[in-house]
């Protein structure tokens, strides 16, 4: 299909038709979420990010004085931006995923795998929590978890990452399990303006057409990454849950993970994930002491493994570094 980049369309015997103003929605928007909704299982809403979606989320189906229940070790971004909510009596307590949550919240959100520590959450012992269940899947995928089949309420992602999948577009988005608050959070997205517009859209339907190809060479290539990590004397720790494209593995310090940070040529040195091209970032400089100082996350792109192996290895060659084995 092409992008419809119309801002109107004209009423049809003086009444709106499916689509009447972009803020509302449009085509390419509608077809994005049709075929996302279907690869989720459920009823998805696109917004202009994934910050955007978090936002749009919480504000439509909760009130001042509820309490967040959310994973520890999740994406420090969700938690900045409920931070923010504070202020209009959000409250936020974090709690360990692999377990149950907690008693009296309103809201339980996950994280599978969580990012950058990438453990998955307890889906059952949440499905049985009586508040409804938000599961960020951005580094799942529908390829690797449906969240909406193991009895979550709503799944968020941000598209920007493997959905769309080539590091252009920016767009959150939210699949709910029930068509009635699919309906309200679309009322809540017009009247907020938290909206995609067409062109982030019609790159989104260009990447999931290649989703599962991407996700399934991805997963390939870091499995066999994680494997050598593991075995590398300059590597303390390597985290990966055994699916997708992304992991992440300590070295000594924040001095060591600058410097192979600095002496990747093939890996780009920048944020994000879930890119066709791979990229590796220290993630102390986001997220400070949250995580260790030597914390490199390695999102891994669709490059040859052994060319990905070779830029690692070589950026491993830590000057007066020691076999973190030993």
């Amino acid at each position: 299909m092409s992008v419809d980049r119309s801002t109107i369309w004209p009423y049809r015997d003086g009444e709106p038709g499916d689509f009447y103003y972009q803020r509302y929605g449009h085509p390419t928007g509608a077809e994005a979420e049709r075929r996302l909704g279907s690869l989720d299982g459920g009823h998805a809403l696109l917004f202009s990010s994934g910050a955007g979606a978090t936002t749009a989320l919480v504000l439509t189906f909760l009130s001042p004085g509820a309490t967040i229940a959310l994973a520890e070790g999740g994406y420090y971004g969700t938690g900045v931006t409920f931070g923010e909510l504070e202020r209009w009596g959000l409250r936020v307590v974090e709690f360990d995923q692999t377990g149950a949550p907690p008693d009296g919240v309103q809201l339980v959100w996950l994280e599978a795998p969580s990012n950058p520590f990438l453990t998955m959450p307890n889906l059952e012992a949440a499905a049985a929590h009586p508040a409804p269940v938000v599961v960020d899947a951005t580094a799942a995928t529908p390829v690797q978890l449906r969240p909406l089949e193991h009895g979550a309420d709503f799944v968020l992602h941000s598209a920007t990452k493997y959905l769309a999948g080539h590091h252009d577009a920016l767009l959150g988005a939210v699949v709910c399990k029930r068509e009635q608050d699919a309906e309200r959070l679309k009322e809540f997205r017009g009247r907020s303006g938290i909206v995609a517009a067409p062109d982030p859209c019609f790159l989104l339907i260009r990447g999931l057409k290649t989703l599962e190809l991407r996700v399934r060479r991805q997963t390939e290539s870091a499995t066999e990454l994680a494997r050598r990590l593991e075995q590398h004397p300059a590597v303390h720790t390597v985290r990966y849950p055994g699916f997708g494209g992304l992991l992440s593995f300590d070295v000594a310090g924040a001095g060591e993970a600058r410097h192979v940070e600095t002496s990747v040529r093939l890996i780009a040195n920048a944020t994000s994930l879930g890119g066709v091209d791979s990229v590796i970032e220290s993630r102390a400089r986001w997220e400070g002491d949250r995580v260790p100082p030597g914390l490199l996350r390695l999102s891994v792109g669709l490059e040859p493994v052994e060319d990905l192996w070779q830029d690692l290895a070589s950026a491993l060659e830590i000057p007066g570094s020691i076999d973190a084995r030993e």
